[in-house]
């Protein structure tokens, strides 16, 4: 019986959870250069049920009976993001960029996705993003919307001396028509590698990622004046969420169920009159 309460409990915490992760991609659907999350559910491993028996007249010899096996619940493995390109959305601004992915392959070749990201001064190192809104501060640093400096291919900070700004479709930005650095795009070729911050924000835990501008066989470019748009699908999200709900309702019934039969097995079966 409480085997129930467990298996009927873990749904819950699952579909709970999953809501949860549904409902942040909801409320990213525009936020630029988010790339959605996706979960995985799986199951414990199932118990093997067997019944011992006794059977002989003169000797009890043990005997085993298999009953079935037994699911002893579900949880949420693990999120992914999903590196799908975005749509691209015209915003006017001069020190908006967005990045379009042409041909990035993975590291199995041209069957798997790569990308390439933007790199950003983090706090406790360099960290990438898609999100491309961004804006020089008063310092005439090139910034994100959350301060961090954006980086070059040399990993220093982007510093103009005024708005006016030409940036092509290579990173190369111009100031007032004069040269000033390339803007720094690194390769990912496996994003999954990648470990999720927050804030549009990823790192990969050991070392950088290569300059993108130098890997062969790669082709991206960068667009001034778009943002790229999220890659949520708010139609699919809403179904989900609604089918995550419906899901965690029903563990809900099942675990009351559960304890009706407790209450009539404590309080009317064992009664004494």
């Amino acid at each position: 019986m409480f085997r129930g309460f467990y298996t009927a409990a873990s749904g819950m915490i699952a579909q709970q959870r999953r809501t949860e992760l549904l409902t942040n991609n909801m409320a990213n659907a525009n936020t630029p250069g988010y790339k959605t999350d996706k979960s995985s559910l799986r199951a414990f491993p199932e118990m093997l049920l067997s019944r011992l028996d006794e059977y002989g007249k003169l000797a009890k010899i043990p005997s085993y009976t298999t009953v079935g096996s037994l699911n002893t619940g579900v949880y949420m493995q693990e999120t992914i993001p999903n590196f799908v390109q975005g749509d691209l959305q015209e915003t006017g601004n001069k020190t908006d960029l967005a990045l379009l992915d042409i041909f990035v392959p993975g590291n199995q070749g041209a069957n798997s996705k790569g990308t390439v990201f933007f790199a950003v001064q983090g706090a406790n190192g360099i960290r990438y993003t898609r999100n491309g809104n961004f804006t020089v501060n008063g310092l005439g640093y090139l910034t994100t919307a959350d301060g961090l400096n954006v980086l070059d291919t040399n990993g220093n900070p982007i510093r103009v001396q005024t708005d006016n700004l030409k940036i092509d479709e290579q990173g190369r930005i111009f100031d007032n028509g004069e040269y000033v650095s390339q803007l720094g795009v690194s390769y990912a070729a496996n994003p999954d590698s990648l470990v999720k911050e927050g804030d549009g924000l990823y790192r990969l835990d050991n070392g950088t990622l290569p300059n993108a501008f130098q890997v062969n066989n790669i082709r991206f470019r960068i667009q001034q004046g778009f943002t790229e748009r999220s890659n949520v699908d708010a139609a699919q999200t809403m179904t989900d969420m609604l089918a995550a709900y419906r899901a965690y309702e029903s563990n809900q019934k099942v675990l009351q169920a559960y304890d009706r039969s407790m209450d009539k097995a404590v309080n009317e079966v064992g009664r004494i009159n």
